[in-house]
């Protein structure tokens, strides 16, 4: 049975701060990298492409932990609880919406082995 949460965090920044934003969330990486159980935590842009135009947020950090636990409790470390409060929840923030989202790769249904 797989444990592995996938988190995907996408940032519409408002207006003119988009590289404020994008370097705000590239400071949050080596300290996550740090954390055992964080697998990857890579904060990417949007690029135009002709074989992919969906429309998305311009910027999405793609997030693998070991298991919910060790997400969840990276999500209550100080540094992400200032960094939502600073940049998203402030009036002044320079977030206008975020989007973040938890998946597994199990089925529904999968009847894994008990751990």
């Amino acid at each position: 049975m797989s444990r592995k949460v996938y988190c995907i965090a996408s940032f519409k920044p408002k207006p003119g701060r988009e590289d404020t934003v994008f370097k705000a969330l590239q400071a949050l990486e080596p300290n996550a990298h740090r954390e055992d159980a964080c697998l990857k935590y890579t904060v990417t842009r949007h690029i135009d492409n002709p074989f992919a135009q969906g429309t998305s947020y311009p910027i999405v950090f793609h997030e693998v932990w070991a298991n919910r636990e060790a997400f969840e409790a990276h999500c209550q470390r100080r540094e992400i609880r200032e960094f939502f409060a600073t940049h998203l929840e402030a009036d002044d923030g320079d977030i206008e919406d975020a989007n973040v989202c938890v998946y597994t790769d199990e089925p529904n249904g999968f009847d894994a082995p008990p751990v």
